[in-house]
């Protein structure tokens, strides 16, 4: 039958009702779920006090997880040993670890005013946050400053709410004064327990966007899920989602914190982990909260620290790898790292998680493309498809994989992928 002789019955007044009464659902929707983005994110975020920062920092820390690393693992075999890795993967995943620890060791920064600085006198922690933005601006002159940068201040609860804008502002402003605001630039927003907070978060990016003159919505923000507010409110109800709507196009991360909600949650303090039942529910909530939403996720730390003798250090190494992978394969794809020698594990159980899941991610995105075998045992749905694209690009992204094996296992470069692993139209 002729397609546009086929009898229909349904009268286009009512299609045009229908696209009418659903026009502030579509606009809803397009607003607080506009999609994944496709950029870069990094694979942690490294935390040091405001009072230790230097344009060094990151170049330290680098040189120091390459140390440990020399010292309990100097060679592939041992450190894969002691993580379990795949015999055939150690020596390219040693390789790859010791090269990133050398090139780029730090992917994102934290200049932390919060619980890792304390409570100090006004004078004192003005002074701090002028002199961490003059060792930022220094720091990006030298290009020792980290791929993504900056500050977590104090959280906008009754007590400390005056002093969190103050040292926003402060330093803020040294930077601009001192040039340009660093691209990216992460603002963290700690202790979070009310959409009011967030909107209020907000308000305050507005003000400082117009008072300097800098582009609406040049400033966005990190909140961190620290209490059981956050997840559950008086009401009843999930807490995250509103967070996000209260400035859907502010908010850029959801940072899970480990250590304030389990013990909100009265978890004594040596079951306070990132792999408890309690941690499980909270992240679970931020996963569902932030699909679509193109807000991401970050796990917590953990505070087993590979110090110590030889043993000391390798079972922390474990312990930590353990967690990263754990994390990963639960899509947390980036983590809080709280000591250098903690970078070693980060990198070695990231480069895994994509070196393992090479072949068969190309395999099918081959397959889906009509560059490889058409006779897969899997048949992907198109959703399926942009994570696949998603996955190589964060492999790509972090140095766990190289553009020119992506492009010979898929034949898609990374502007292919960039496009399937982007948004729907």
């Amino acid at each position: 039958m002729d397609q546009h002789r086929a009898r229909t019955s349904i009268p286009a007044a009512t299609r045009h009702e229908i696209a009418a009464s659903l026009a502030g659902a579509d606009a809803h929707l397009a607003r607080h779920y506009p999609g994944e983005r496709a950029t870069r994110q990094p694979v942690h975020t490294v935390y040091v006090p405001a009072d230790r920062f230097t344009p060094g920092t990151a170049p330290a820390w680098g040189t120091a997880a390459l140390a440990l690393l020399d010292t309990h693992a100097p060679d592939p075999a041992t450190f894969a040993t002691v993580l379990g890795l795949p015999p055939h993967l150690a020596e390219e995943i040693h390789h790859r670890v010791r090269a990133k620890l050398t090139r780029e060791p730090v992917e994102d920064l934290r200049i932390d005013f919060e619980d890792g600085y304390g409570r100090r006198p006004d004078s004192e922690e003005d002074a701090a946050a002028l002199r961490a933005a003059a060792h930022l601006t220094t720091a990006r002159r030298q290009g020792t400053a980290p791929p993504g940068v900056g500050i977590r201040f104090k959280s906008l609860e009754a007590p400390v709410r005056d002093r969190a804008i103050r040292t926003l502002d402060l330093f803020l402003s040294a930077l601009l004064d001192a040039g340009s605001l660093p691209a990216p630039l992460r603002l963290t927003l700690p202790k979070v327990s009310h959409p009011d907070q967030v909107t209020a978060m907000a308000r305050l990016c507005d003000a400082f966007e117009t008072a300097t003159g800098l582009p609406a919505g040049r400033l966005t923000f990190e909140i961190q899920i620290e209490t059981t507010q956050a997840i559950v409110g008086a009401d009843g109800r999930a807490t995250v989602a509103r967070l996000i709507a209260a400035a859907p196009t502010r908010v850029e991360a959801l940072h899970y914190g480990t250590f304030d909600y389990s013990a909100a949650c009265s978890v004594g303090a040596a079951h306070q982990a990132p792999d408890h039942p309690a941690a499980d529910h909270a992240k679970a909530v931020m996963q569902a909260a932030a699909a679509g939403t193109g807000v991401r996720l970050s796990d917590g730390s953990t505070n087993l620290l590979p110090t110590g003798d030889t043993a000391q250090v390798h079972h922390a190494w474990r312990h930590h790898h353990a967690l990263v992978a754990r994390s990963l394969a639960r899509a947390y794809y980036q983590g809080w790292d709280m000591h250098p020698g903690q970078l070693p594990t980060r990198y070695a159980a990231v480069y895994a998680f994509y070196r393992q899941g090479l072949p068969d991610a190309a395999r099918r995105l081959a397959a889906h493309l009509g560059a490889g075998p058409g006779n897969t045992t899997v048949l992907d749905e198109p959703a399926t498809v942009r994570a696949l694209a998603g996955f190589l690009l964060r492999g790509l992204h972090c140095g766990a994989l190289d553009p020119e094996e992506i492009t010979t296992a898929t034949g898609a470069g990374p502007d292919t992928l960039h496009t399937l692993a982007g948004p729907p139209h």
